[in-house]
C-alpha cells in the first residue's frame, strides 16, 4: 500500500512484480526529497516500487550489508537479479531484470527505467510495433472511407463502392490513453538522450589525369609572357603557339 508522498498509478487489478506492469507507474516525492537520485541510490529507490521482487539475489546481498548491485557478488549466485544497465544522472536509469544460470549464463526477463524520479516497465518491443501498426491501418482505413465518401458524391460508385473500401474493423481495439503514454514515454526518453553525431562528409575526388593516361604522361598547358600558349609534351619537350592580336585576317571573296 502506497504511504504518504507515493504515488503508484495502478489499475484494479495487478500481477506479482515480473509480470504485465507497463500500465502502472511508482513515485515517492519524500523519498526524492530527502535522498538525491543517482546511480549509487537509484536501487535503494527501486525497491520500494512494487516492480522490485523481494525475492531477488540483490535483497540477499543487502541483508548481508553488500551494495545490491556489487557484480564481484551477484555472478556467484544464481536466481532472479537486478542490475543497473545504463545511467545518465540524475534524469534517466534503466534496470534489467534477469535470470542468472552461471557466471556467464544469464536471460533477460524484463527492463524498468526511472525517468525524472517516475519508475516505469518497459513495454516489449512486439508491442510497441503492434500499437503502431494498428494505429496506422486505423487511419488509412479513416482516409479510404473519406475519398470513397467524396467519390460517391461526385458520381462515382456508390454504397457498394463505400462498403468495398470499409472493411470490417478489427477484433482488438486500440487503447488510446495507452497509445499516448507510450508515445509522451518514448519522446521523453528521446530528448534525454545525446544527440546523434553527424554523419561524415562524403570525399571528393578530382581526376588530374585523362583515363587510360599516366600522370607523367599528362599535358599540360601554361600561357607565355608573350600572348602565347605554351603546351609541355611527354619527354620534356615544349610546343609554343603564339597568337598575334593584330593579326588580320584573310579576306575570302565569294564568286
Amino acid at each position: 500500500m502506497a504511504t504518504m508522498g507515493q504515488q503508484l498509478l495502478v489499475p484494479a487489478e495487478t500481477g506479482p512484480p515480473g509480470t504485465e506492469m507497463t500500465s502502472i507507474s511508482f513515485r515517492d516525492q519524500l523519498w526524492l526529497s530527502a535522498y538525491p537520485l543517482d546511480r549509487n541510490l537509484v536501487f535503494d529507490y527501486f525497491a520500494l516500487s512494487p516492480f522490485y521482487d523481494r525475492s531477488c539475489s540483490n535483497e540477499r546481498l543487502r541483508m548481508e550489508l553488500i551494495h545490491p548491485l556489487d557484480m564481484a557478488h551477484l555472478s556467484k549466485r544464481t536466481g532472479i537479479e537486478y542490475i543497473l544497465q545504463e545511467a545518465q544522472e540524475p534524469n534517466l536509469f534503466v534496470i534489467r531484470k534477469q535470470k542468472r544460470e552461471g557466471p556467464e549464463k544469464v536471460t533477460a526477463l524484463a527492463a524498468y527505467y526511472v525517468l525524472d524520479g517516475s519508475i516505469y516497465q518497459a513495454p516489449q518491443l512486439y508491442t510497441v510495433i503492434g500499437s503502431r501498426v494498428v494505429r496506422s491501418l486505423y487511419h488509412i482505413s479513416n482516409a479510404f472511407l473519406q475519398v470513397a465518401t467524396k467519390l460517391e458524391k461526385i458520381g462515382y460508385g456508390g454504397k457498394a463502392a463505400v462498403q468495398s473500401v470499409v472493411k470490417k474493423p478489427p477484433d482488438k481495439v486500440v487503447d488510446v490513453k495507452e497509445a499516448m503514454r507510450i508515445d509522451s514515454i518514448l519522446a521523453g526518453v528521446l530528448r534525454k538522450l545525446p544527440p546523434a553525431p553527424a554523419p561524415p562528409a562524403l570525399p571528393i575526388v578530382v581526376p588530374s589525369v585523362v583515363p587510360g593516361m599516366e600522370a607523367s604522361q599528362a599535358p599540360v598547358t601554361t600561357a607565355s609572357k608573350d600572348g602565347g600558349v605554351e603546351q609541355a609534351l611527354p619527354g620534356g619537350n615544349k610546343q609554343s603557339t603564339t597568337v598575334e592580336p593584330n593579326a588580320k585576317r584573310p579576306k575570302i571573296e565569294r564568286l
